[in-house]
Protein backbone atom coordinates (compact mmCIF):
# COMPACT_ATOMS: atom_id res chain seq x y z
CA UNK A 1 0.00 0.00 0.00
CA UNK A 2 1.49 3.63 -0.79
CA UNK A 3 2.07 5.98 1.56
CA UNK A 4 -0.83 9.06 1.19
CA UNK A 5 0.87 12.31 -0.02
CA UNK A 6 -0.57 15.89 0.89
CA UNK A 7 0.45 17.83 -1.89
CA UNK A 8 -2.86 18.48 -3.67
CA UNK A 9 -4.17 19.52 -0.36
CA UNK A 10 -0.73 21.69 1.02
CA UNK A 11 -0.55 23.29 -2.04
CA UNK A 12 -4.89 24.62 -1.73
CA UNK A 13 -4.45 25.54 2.19
CA UNK A 14 -0.88 27.35 1.31
CA UNK A 15 -2.62 29.15 -2.00
CA UNK A 16 -5.85 30.16 0.27
CA UNK A 17 -3.37 32.05 2.75
CA UNK A 18 -1.31 33.79 0.21
CA UNK A 19 -4.32 34.71 -1.69
CA UNK A 20 -5.99 36.20 1.54
CA UNK A 21 -2.51 37.66 1.96
CA UNK A 22 -2.84 39.85 -0.85
CA UNK A 23 -1.58 43.42 -0.93
CA UNK A 24 0.54 42.73 2.41
CA UNK A 25 3.56 44.48 1.50
CA UNK A 26 7.25 43.39 1.15
CA UNK A 27 7.64 39.04 1.57
CA UNK A 28 4.43 39.28 3.54
CA UNK A 29 2.53 38.36 0.29
CA UNK A 30 4.96 36.32 -1.62
CA UNK A 31 6.00 34.11 1.34
CA UNK A 32 4.10 31.41 2.87
CA UNK A 33 5.23 31.22 6.39
CA UNK A 34 5.34 35.06 6.41
CA UNK A 35 2.09 35.17 5.13
CA UNK A 36 0.72 32.69 7.66
CA UNK A 37 1.66 34.63 10.33
CA UNK A 38 0.70 38.12 8.78
CA UNK A 39 -2.78 36.90 8.19
CA UNK A 40 -3.17 35.30 12.06
CA UNK A 41 -2.35 38.36 12.75
CA UNK A 42 -4.60 40.56 10.87
CA UNK A 43 -7.46 38.11 11.81
CA UNK A 44 -6.16 38.97 15.45
CA UNK A 45 -6.67 42.37 14.66
CA UNK A 46 -9.59 42.58 12.89
CA UNK A 47 -11.26 40.93 15.91
CA UNK A 48 -10.33 42.91 17.93
CA UNK A 49 -11.30 45.82 16.04
CA UNK A 50 -14.90 45.10 15.49
CA UNK A 51 -14.87 45.57 19.00
CA UNK A 52 -13.11 48.93 18.86
CA UNK A 53 -15.31 50.17 16.61
CA UNK A 54 -18.33 49.98 18.58
CA UNK A 55 -17.08 51.90 21.28
CA UNK A 56 -15.47 54.11 18.53
CA UNK A 57 -18.92 54.75 17.57
CA UNK A 58 -20.73 55.39 20.88
CA UNK A 59 -18.03 57.92 21.41
CA UNK A 60 -18.91 59.72 18.38
CA UNK A 61 -22.65 59.60 18.97
CA UNK A 62 -22.40 60.56 22.76
CA UNK A 63 -20.12 63.85 21.40
CA UNK A 64 -22.84 65.11 18.75
CA UNK A 65 -25.52 64.83 21.41
CA UNK A 66 -23.45 66.82 23.88
CA UNK A 67 -22.80 69.27 21.37
CA UNK A 68 -26.46 69.79 20.44
CA UNK A 69 -27.74 69.87 24.11
CA UNK A 70 -25.49 72.85 25.02
CA UNK A 71 -27.53 74.40 22.20
CA UNK A 72 -29.91 74.22 24.42
CA UNK A 73 -28.25 75.41 27.70
CA UNK A 74 -27.69 71.73 28.58
CA UNK A 75 -25.21 68.91 28.73
CA UNK A 76 -25.44 65.24 27.47
CA UNK A 77 -25.79 64.17 31.33
CA UNK A 78 -28.29 66.41 31.86
CA UNK A 79 -29.99 65.51 29.08
CA UNK A 80 -29.80 61.99 29.21
CA UNK A 81 -30.72 62.08 33.00
CA UNK A 82 -34.04 64.31 31.59
CA UNK A 83 -35.15 61.85 29.11
CA UNK A 84 -34.83 58.95 31.74
CA UNK A 85 -37.23 60.91 33.97
CA UNK A 86 -39.53 61.69 31.35
CA UNK A 87 -39.91 57.97 29.97
CA UNK A 88 -38.16 58.60 26.69
CA UNK A 89 -36.18 55.87 25.60
CA UNK A 90 -34.40 56.42 23.10
CA UNK A 91 -30.99 55.22 21.96
CA UNK A 92 -27.43 57.13 21.26
CA UNK A 93 -27.23 56.55 17.83
CA UNK A 94 -30.83 57.16 17.19
CA UNK A 95 -30.31 60.91 19.30
CA UNK A 96 -27.53 61.43 17.76
CA UNK A 97 -29.06 61.04 14.21
CA UNK A 98 -32.07 63.60 15.18
CA UNK A 99 -29.10 66.10 16.62
CA UNK A 100 -27.38 66.19 13.42
CA UNK A 101 -30.55 65.56 10.41
CA UNK A 102 -33.92 66.33 12.02
CA UNK A 103 -33.06 69.64 14.45
CA UNK A 104 -36.88 70.32 15.19
CA UNK A 105 -37.86 66.68 16.87
CA UNK A 106 -34.22 66.81 18.76
CA UNK A 107 -35.65 70.38 20.11
CA UNK A 108 -38.75 68.81 21.20
CA UNK A 109 -36.74 65.75 23.34
CA UNK A 110 -34.88 68.47 24.88
CA UNK A 111 -38.00 70.21 25.96
CA UNK A 112 -39.71 67.16 27.24
CA UNK A 113 -36.51 66.38 29.38
CA UNK A 114 -36.17 70.03 30.80
CA UNK A 115 -40.09 69.88 31.47
CA UNK A 116 -39.41 66.31 33.59
CA UNK A 117 -36.34 67.89 35.25
CA UNK A 118 -38.26 70.33 36.67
Amino acid sequence: MPRTKGGVVARRRRNRVLREAKGYWGSKHLLFKVANQQVMKSRQYAFRDRKVNKRNFRKLWIVRINAAAHMHDMNYSVLMHGLKLANIDINRKMLADLAVNDIATFNALCDAAKKALK
